[in-house]
């Protein structure tokens, strides 16, 4: 098949959703087909790409790690038309994903879109404290989702959640999968030697981005609790964000900056040595989607203590491969928490390692693929035979496209006014 992938972040950029992006490009080459990617551009990609149309951009828009197309001409009509997919899949509700509905509309294919993100979560970029703007992000997410043929939730909390806001296009639960060959156990010696980490300290860990809908500001009092509590613990912190230095500064307030590591951006090699380093990892966000660094941290054998919330609940099992905690648990339960599971691995390592490397196979990127290309091979089947043999059907739908996506908006502007005070 050919496959083709409209999204507002790509590598080389590091985060969630293009990570996720890249491991679902490279899994369908990997499996004989064909993915044209239409991306923005951003600094250090390659010179040379194949099947990767870059549309020029803002970066990093508002501090976001979305990028705001700029005007390109038929850039994208171009292509599309050159490389004539049997499928199109979508990973935002705007900016590019509107290409992407304008292009499956033109040439009669399967459109295809992954609710990656809880929008809402992410309007203080925009503007502080705006529930219009939170329902609005809600309502265009669920307008747009509604126009396309199907949708993929990366978790079933997130189906379960977008079902209740109005989603009726059919949704199908398929997370983005992690190499399990690559995440696996190995000597946490070297890893913590590298990192400037004691061979014998008890090492909490997080990875992600350093902002402010991750709740660090509680992960953070949670851990320092925990340090001091415990003086043989580190807290080894990979990421970087807006953050950094209100976190740095909450560390040294509590004079703990000698027991807390910081690694910045990790990927490839370095970021599975990280994990390697770690004894539990640490999770608070509550505006995940789906909690993929807590599938890898468990591929490593690194059981996990985290808050209640979406996508997290699909993976963490409470007492089994971690601690699930209701998500308005005091910092000091938090640690306490912790302090569960270091006893864990003393008491019964063996089992708690069984539990780790059955829940990681279950979230693996064979498993995930697999379903991703079940869904486009339906897909395929139900549109064979009707796509459009001239111009004029092409324009046509083309004009129908761009009714359906102002009418979607209009609704989504109304609904957001209307279920406001």
């Amino acid at each position: 098949m050919k496959l083709a992938v409209f999204t507002n972040t790509y590598l080389p950029h590091v985060g969630g959703v293009a990570n996720s992006v890249g491991a679902l490009v490279e899994g369908m080459r990997d499996r004989g087909h064909r993915c044209l990617v239409i991306a923005p551009d951003f600094p250090d990609q390659p010179e040379k790409e194949t099947d990767v149309v870059r549309i020029p951009s803002i970066r990093n828009f508002n501090g976001t790690d979305f990028s705001y197309r700029l005007p390109s001409g038929n850039r994208i009509g171009e292509a599309i038309k050159d490389f004539q997919p049997d499928l199109i899949h979508s990973h935002h509700p705007f900016l590019l994903g509107d290409a992407a509905m304008r292009m499956a509309n033109q040439w009669s294919v399967p459109l295809v879109f992954t609710h990656h993100t809880r929008y809402e979560d992410y309007v203080h970029y925009v503007l502080e404290d705006s529930d219009y703007l939170e329902r609005l992000a809600m309502e265009l997410a669920t307008e747009y989702a509604n126009l396309c043929d199907a949708v993929i939730a990366p978790s079933g909390s997130i189906a379960g959640l977008i079902r209740e806001r109005g989603v009726e296009t059919p949704v199908s639960v398929i997370p983005t999968g992690i190499d399990t060959k690559r995440f696996t156990a190995g000597p946490a010696a070297e890893a913590r030697k590298q990192l400037g980490i004691p061979a014998g300290a008890f090492v909490i860990g997080h990875v992600g981005r350093l902002a402010e809908e991750k709740n660090l500001t509680y992960l953070v009092e949670a851990a320092c609790r925990f340090l001091k509590d415990n003086s043989e613990a580190a807290f080894l912190l990979v990421g970087s964000g807006d953050l950094e230095e209100a976190i740095t500064e909450k560390v040294a307030k509590a004079g703990l900056r000698d027991r807390v590591h910081r690694a910045g951006k990790l990927k490839g090699e370095a970021l599975v040595e990280a994990y390697r380093a770690m004894d539990a990892f640490i999770f608070s966000s509550k505006s995940e989607t789906q909690g993929m660094v807590l599938a890898e941290a468990m591929a490593v054998g690194v059981p996990v203590v985290a808050l209640n919330a979406s996508g997290v609940r699909d993976i963490v099992e409470d007492g089994s491969n971690g601690r699930l905690l209701d998500d308005d648990a005091e910092p000091a339960a938090f640690a306490d928490a912790l302090g569960e599971v270091r006893d864990w691995l003393k008491d019964r390592p063996d089992a708690l390692q069984e539990v780790l490397v059955k829940t990681a196979h279950a979230f693996s990127a064979e498993v995930c693929l697999d379903a991703v290309e079940s869904l486009y091979r339906e897909l395929h089947r139900e549109m064979e035979g009707k796509r459009f043999d001239n111009g004029w059907d092409r324009f046509v739908h083309r004009v129908e496209a761009e009714w359906e996506i102002a009418l979607g908006r209009a609704r989504a502007v109304g609904a957001a006014f209307k279920s406001g005070d």
